[in-house]
């Protein structure tokens, strides 16, 4: 049964999450305001952990490639910069040099990078449950003895041990917004030698992110840092870098691109470039604005106000707080939490036999309370 009117406080601002006004800042010009007025508000959306809203200029950097696409006006140095904007923004959200980071599409592909540079016969340590991205790419070198154990999450450390060649795991789980002890996860890797392959694609843009601790880290864009699908990043540490085979090096991966467009000499770019798969255009220009925005606010304001919604609703629904901006609520077989949220105008996922919700900047205390209204009818007690 529900505990009452939730409360939660967002910046200076403490409402009550079923009946005041949306409530941001006190501040009209700190980053995570203009961050919030940079996207158009959409009422109930509360699937980040599908698929973001872009901010404006996002979606107007498209419309302006495609008008200029159809009018034969193709820019190819700006193409160039999208790119260039796009991995310096992330690299300053995730805390890594520049020179770090590579360019891909998806998280999937990045991945298989290191599951091909697994050795024969060695083992990968995932966790049970998580996103495919994660553990498909493994799971695919079954015929040159890789093998794959899957633990929980909360055994993840405690399950490395020296026959460990690769623990991979998604920072935050997509099913439910569980986050992973990532301290205690990279210590035992670092106590045996096994490379830490880490999926921020659930964090980056809402949980703060030090890719530096990691061996490699993925991140795809178009979640929750509201990007175009079709945009990912991948960090390899310097220790890690000669132990990865470029797999899909091309005129892009190398250290001039443009000097770079014919075979058969190869010169590969000396850092993380060199694994750069080449862009698909229009989606950059798209990326570049979103992420941009995201590395103007501090991650942390942002995981206090995404998670301060997130525990609101927890909250008005008997639960603690979670300390994630995701919230996964058991459901039926028929969907009926679902099909209850979706009615009442919330745009929401279902994920493992659950109902998610997940809370971003975008969305404010009305949104608390118009889910709240939705699942307090189909709450037991």
């Amino acid at each position: 049964m529900c505990g009452g009117a939730a409360r939660v406080t967002i910046g200076l601002m403490t409402t009550d999450a079923r009946t005041a006004p949306t409530g941001t800042t006190t501040s009209t010009t700190d980053p995570l305001t203009t961050l919030r007025a940079a996207i158009d508000r959409v009422p109930g959306y509360l699937d980040a952990a599908t698929c973001g809203l872009p901010p404006r200029a996002t979606a107007d950097a498209m419309r302006a490639g495609i008008d200029a696409w159809q009018a034969g006006r193709i820019d190819m140095a700006a193409y160039d910069d999208a790119v260039d904007r796009s991995r310096a923004a992330y690299a300053r959200i995730v805390g890594v040099d520049t020179s770090s980071v590579a360019i891909g599409a998806q998280a999937s592909s990045l991945v298989g990078l290191v599951a091909a540079s697994v050795p024969d016969g060695a083992e990968v340590v995932v966790v049970d449950g998580d996103f495919a991205s994660v553990v498909f790419p493994f799971l695919v070198h079954a015929d040159r003895g890789v093998t794959v154990r899957q633990v929980p999450l909360e055994e993840l450390a405690a399950s490395v041990d020296p026959s460990t060649a690769v623990v991979a795991f998604s920072l935050v789980q997509s099913r439910d917004g569980r986050v992973a002890d990532a301290d205690a996860v990279v210590a035992a890797a670092r106590a045996v030698g096994a490379l830490t392959v880490c999926d921020a694609t659930q964090a980056v843009g809402w949980f703060p992110v030090d890719a530096g601790r990691f061996d490699v880290t993925v991140g795809a864009a178009y979640k929750w840092l509201a990007g175009p699908r079709g945009a990912a990043f991948l960090t390899v540490a310097d220790t890690a870098r000669e132990r990865l085979r470029p797999l899909s090096a091309g005129w892009y991966a190398g250290e001039e691109i443009w000097r770079s467009i014919y075979g058969p000499e190869m010169t590969l770019a000396g850092d993380a470039r060199r694994f750069d798969v080449s862009p698909a255009w229009l989606v950059w220009l798209g990326t570049a604005p979103a992420v941009e925005a995201f590395a103007t606010v501090d991650p942390h304001d942002v995981r206090a106000y995404d998670v301060a919604l997130a525990d609101a609703f927890r909250g008005g629904v008997g639960l603690g707080p979670g300390g994630s901006a995701i919230v996964s609520l058991p459901d039926d077989d028929a969907g009926t939490l679902r099909a209850a949220l979706t009615d009442a105008g919330c745009r929401v996922a279902g994920r493992g036999g659950g109902v998610r919700l997940a809370f971003h900047v975008w969305n404010d205390t009305d949104d608390v309370a118009r889910a709240l209204t939705a699942v307090e009818p189909h709450l037991p007690g």
